[in-house]
């Protein structure tokens, strides 16, 4: 355990700042879980998830909830209705915050806030996995917009088959769009020939 000097809170401040963290996080900087839970029963911490804690100040960032399914499974990936939201690539408030872990890797169970897990192929899991935060700074893990647009097309019976069109519409309308990019990736994810025909049509 590491011996730090100086008051809990502020060493729980300068280490994490206003992004919620784990129990275990915070105990590795030399708090033991007694003061944590005598500090969250004080009120000077809140508890955003199992296992999961946060200063007051911090507040519930407009992604904070991306950050709390982050910090109970760093391993995850944002993606699907989630990912597309938060490239703006839909107009979907998602009930569920959706999360993508490996074939083969623990399957979290989280109901705060409300979470569905997806299991990918193992192979291409981390293919266009990259690293995000939120509006304060809360890290977490998510799948580029173009992943995102071609997992949407080829699991359009998870995400929604309107709601997969229209992310795809709207990302070949921005001119940073990649046309030849999410060929690519629908190749490598078998997602080619839903994505292929709708492509044409869009771009026609």
């Amino acid at each position: 355990m590491i011996q730090n000097a100086g008051p809990p809170i502020e060493r729980l401040r300068e280490r994490f700042g206003e992004r919620p963290f784990r129990v275990a996080e915070a105990v590795e900087t030399g708090l033991s879980r007694t003061t944590l839970y005598r500090l969250r029963n004080a009120g000077q911490l809140m508890s955003v998830g199992r296992g999961v804690l946060q200063l007051p100040e911090g507040g519930a960032g407009m992604l904070s909830g991306l950050a709390i399914v982050a910090a109970r499974a760093p391993a995850a990936t944002i993606c699907l209705n989630s990912a597309l939201a938060y490239w703006d690539l839909s107009d979907e408030i998602p009930e569920r915050i959706h999360i993508a872990v490996p074939r083969g890797a623990h399957r979290p169970a989280i109901t705060h806030p409300p979470t569905r897990v997806h299991v990918f192929d193992a192979a291409t899991y981390g293919l266009e996995r990259q690293e995000a935060t939120t509006d304060v700074g809360e890290p977490f893990r998510v799948y580029s917009a173009e992943r995102s647009i071609v997992d949407a097309m080829r699991l359009s019976h998870l995400v929604g088959r309107d709601v997969a069109l229209h992310a795809l519409g709207r990302y070949l309308r921005r001119r940073e769009a990649r046309p030849p990019r999410l060929a690519e990736l629908a190749r490598a994810l078998g997602g080619a020939s839903q994505l292929a025909p709708a492509m044409e049509a869009l771009l026609s």
